[in-house]
């Protein structure tokens, strides 16, 4: 190799990392404020409010939507299936981000417990569809497809 060879190697090497460097620090935060402002738009996942029953249901009541709850427990196994693959499959968060206030619940944790005995929850997972009041309109137990899923969710808005 010549002189000239190794000085555009090198140059090449050092643009490459500076732009690795930069990827790497610029594009997970501007993915966030996207979601966070916009999480439909910003999003190929089902978008959830995390352990705050009362804060989904305020927000449901605003927008005018029903609640869609996943009541799970870290340690059960197709609750994790779903959160990996039904969850994700973008043609169903569509349809939930754009229907629906969506809650996930860890009904081990936090307030949990409480509402697992108000919903009478007693498998994982289990899948709620509740109204503006607080009433469950519809629900499912185990692991759906997102075909499932879908026709639950489109069930549920039947209710109406």
């Amino acid at each position: 190799m010549n002189v000239k060879t190794i000085k555009i190697i090198k140059y090449q090497s050092l643009l490459f990392g500076v732009l690795l460097c930069l990827s790497a620090f610029s594009s997970p935060d501007k993915i966030g404020d996207l979601a966070k402002h916009n999480p439909v738009a910003g999003s190929r996942s089902i978008v959830f409010i995390k352990d705050d029953y009362a804060r989904a249901l305020k927000k449901a009541k605003a927008e005018g939507k029903y609640l869609f709850v996943d009541a799970y427990a870290s340690w059960c196994g197709p609750c994790k299936q779903l959160k990996q693959t039904t969850f994700n499959d973008s043609q169903t968060a569509d349809f939930f981000n754009k229907s629906f206030v969506n809650l996930s619940v860890d009904m081990e944790k936090g307030q949990g417990p409480s509402l697992s005995s108000k919903w009478g929850v007693e498998e994982y997972p289990t899948l709620l569809i509740i109204d503006m009041n607080g009433k469950i309109l519809d629900r499912a137990i185990g692991y759906l497809n997102a075909g499932q899923l879908t026709a639950f969710g489109k069930q549920g808005l039947q209710e109406k």
